[in-house]
């Protein structure tokens, strides 16, 4: 058992703080621990009582008979110090801060809590919360909670395979009371507070060791750690996380494009998804995606079949495969003629297949259906959608369902539209036959689209390393940063620095007698907007511009022009560091970046094919491919430029902001036409 384990497979638990007195939080935990049939010892911790409820109290967590796996502190914020220093002295490895009044009111509390973390871990205590509910193990009947939730007068108390952790424990108990009432079963259920010392991804991370696990279910608050995120993604078990704070700005903005676009928000969603975890926007998807990890089928693939009775529902189900990024399969021929035996004249063989209501009156329509959609190799996962079917037909249907999914072993989610009371005792039926079921096409394909979001192989990347590297200064200009790009096999278009008007002349020709023209002022990232870039320069006009180019204060820089032709697309490319690491922005840029606003972010390091997915994923990703009768461009090359640049970076020290913009994509090859460096305050970039 390691320490943060206690949490559901303690065999002693200490409640410091217990209380006989009826509606005392203090009391809640030993009723609990007492009404659900925990096994293990119970020590009330009271100096006042030597005994609470029929069980022997003592005056000090120091004076119980050891060894206490587990102590539940619940004394005011003033005395929780002591109850940790007696934690300490009695050997005890984790207790629960139950207690509030500490970071969540305001600098003194944040400065009470540092203490008492410190003090805890200088004595090898780790700490859950402060200001949470605690913690509940199914299995063992560990109720180390104050949760209203057991006090109700019938819980559903059958261990399950899914695990909660919530940093807030009222919404993390209210959920697992949703998905009790939903026919859903948490097996574990915790709450972690302010998270001071054991974080909720530390306790998902402990979960995904439990065999019986099959589905990791997390609500946070604070940014999580992507080292702990990793490891959790490399565990192999199913995580969906709820996080808060979508709508709040980044928080630090580099001066870059890339800072810019790149919001706390959306790199969190580019690392999970990366990382193969789910992110959910609520507590009814979160329970949605719950009930599809309880099963352990799992999809190898992202083709879908849907077979329906009603075409209405059939075209919703079609709508929601493309809207959540899945494929409706096309089907095998053959799987096509076995349906015309099957399916009537005046339903739908073609996917959605619609089998039509005739199948209250034959009910064998579904078993055959199905027997070919789970034979046919196009399909990965079949969703089932039928509506106001009710009694013995659902029954039917059930059984039906039951039978493919056991012969075939791939994933059946079930889209039942209709009231409870027409079929009362179908979602207890669907639940034994390890059917998920939703009320509505559009929520099965959602969490369809979960279910293959952490299924489907990928290769995830080493962690990073830590920056060795000094990379370039602060002051670094535009050739400086191309010489390291060329040096890492990045294109950049060939040209110097002109000394003067005549040296201009000179290097112009040098380029192929037509150049751009830029000025090179420190700090000065929009030169285009400054006036700082002249296109299509001759030997004739270089003086003149080179003259109005050297007022702006710096030098001024030849380079050949590219792509004269007017081929190509421009992107942006850029990296930047945030509390989860380097982060790799690409996606449609040039002068309109902000406009376009169409980027995909990657942390780094890349994995393999990691460069390509993140501009398959592009909004404007057909333009790459030749959209409208333009000249498709080199996508590979683009892919390869951007995991050239992430190994670049890779060893330089936190606080930089890289931009490179654009990034002229040619129907051969890429170019780096502009490149700028920025770098974060100080103080912000040791954050």
């Amino acid at each position: 058992m390691s320490d943060i384990s206690a949490l559901w497979e303690a065999e002693s638990i200490a409640v410091i703080g217990a209380s006989e007195r009826p509606g005392a939080l203090g009391r809640k935990p030993l009723d609990y621990l007492l009404r659900y049939g925990y096994k293990g010892r119970i020590l009330p911790v009271n100096p006042r009582s030597p005994e609470i409820l029929g069980v022997p109290a003592y005056t000090s967590v120091k004076d119980a008979p050891g060894p206490v796996d587990l102590a539940l502190i619940m004394v005011s914020a003033e005395r929780v110090a002591s109850a940790v220093d007696d934690c300490v002295a009695a050997g005890v490895k984790l207790a629960v801060i139950a207690s509030s009044g500490f970071a969540e009111t305001g600098e003194e509390g944040a400065r009470l809590q540092d203490e008492i973390v410190a003090k805890a871990r200088a004595g090898g205590l780790r700490i859950i919360g402060p200001n949470c509910i605690g913690a509940v193990g199914y299995e063992n009947r560990v109720l180390a909670t104050f949760s209203p939730l057991f006090g109700a007068e019938s819980v559903p108390f059958e261990p399950g395979t899914l695990a909660f952790v919530s940093q807030s424990g009222a919404l993390g108990f209210g959920a697992a009371s949703l998905a009790l009432e939903r026919g859903l079963r948490p097996g574990w259920v915790v709450s972690t507070g302010n998270d001071a010392d054991v974080t909720a991804l530390e306790v998902l991370r402990e979960l995904a060791a439990v065999p019986e696990v099959t589905g990791l279910l997390g609500y946070l608050e604070d940014t999580p750690d992507i080292g702990t995120l990793r490891e959790l993604a490399g565990s192999g078990k199913p995580v969906a996380l709820l996080k808060s704070g979508r709508t709040e700005a980044g928080g630090r903005a580099a001066a870059s494009h890339t800072g810019a676009l790149a919001t706390d928000d959306r790199v969190l969603d580019a690392a999970l998804r990366g990382l193969g975890i789910v992110r959910v926007d609520d507590i009814d998807e979160l329970l949605d995606v719950a009930r599809v990890f309880e099963s352990e089928r799992r999809p190898t693939g992202n083709r879908v079949a849907v077979v329906t009775t009603s075409g209405g529902s059939g075209i919703l189900a079609a709508d929601a495969v493309e809207a959540h990024g899945l494929e409706l399969s096309a089907l095998e021929p053959r799987s096509k003629e076995a349906l015309a035996e099957i399916v009537p004249a005046f339903g739908a063989i073609d996917n959605p297949v619609d089998i039509t209501a005739t199948v209250l009156s034959d009910p064998s329509l579904f078993d055959r259906s199905l027997d070919v959609l789970i034979a046919d190799d196009t399909v990965d996962i079949i969703v089932a959608a039928f509506c106001v079917m009710a009694g013995p037909d659902v029954e039917k249907a059930v059984n039906a369902l039951s039978r493919a999914a056991e012969k075939g072993g791939k994933p059946i989610l079930v889209a039942r539209t209709g009231a409870d009371f027409l079929a009362p005792d179908a979602p207890r039926d669907l639940r034994e036959a390890g059917l998920p079921e939703y009320p509505t096409p559009a929520r099965a394909l959602r969490a369809a689209a979960a279910l293959w979001e952490v299924s489907r192989p990928r290769t995830l990347p080493d962690a990073p390393r830590p920056g060795t590297v000094p990379g370039p200064g602060a002051e670094a200009t535009e050739p400086e940063l191309k010489r390291l790009l060329a040096e890492a096999g990045i294109a950049v278009p060939q040209g110097r620095i002109a000394e003067n008007a005549e040296d201009a002349v000179r290097a112009v020709t040098e380029v192929g007698g037509t150049a751009v023209l830029k000025a090179v002022v420190p700090g000065l990232l929009h030169k285009t907007e400054a006036g700082g870039v002249e296109i299509g320069v001759t030997a004739d006009t270089a003086p003149e511009v080179h003259a109005r180019l050297a007022a702006l204060g710096g030098q001024v820089l030849v380079e050949e022009l590219i792509d004269q032709e007017g081929e190509g697309v421009e992107l942006i490319v850029g990296v930047h560091t945030t509390d989860l690491g380097p982060v790799l922005t690409a996606g449609l840029g040039g002068i309109f970046t902000e406009v376009l606003d169409d980027v995909g972010h990657r942390l780094l390091p890349l994995a393999p094919g990691e460069g390509a997915d993140l501009l398959a994923g592009l909004r404007g990703a057909k333009i790459l491919g030749g959209a409208r009768g333009r000249t498709a461009v080199d996508i590979e090359a683009a892919a390869e430029l951007l995991h050239k640049v992430g190994a670049l970076v890779q060893d330089w020290p936190a606080g930089f902001a890289l931009d490179l913009n654009p990034v002229r994509v040619l129907p051969k090859g890429a170019v780096v036409l502009d490149a700028a460096l920025g770098f974060d305050a100080p103080e912000e970039a040791g954050r």
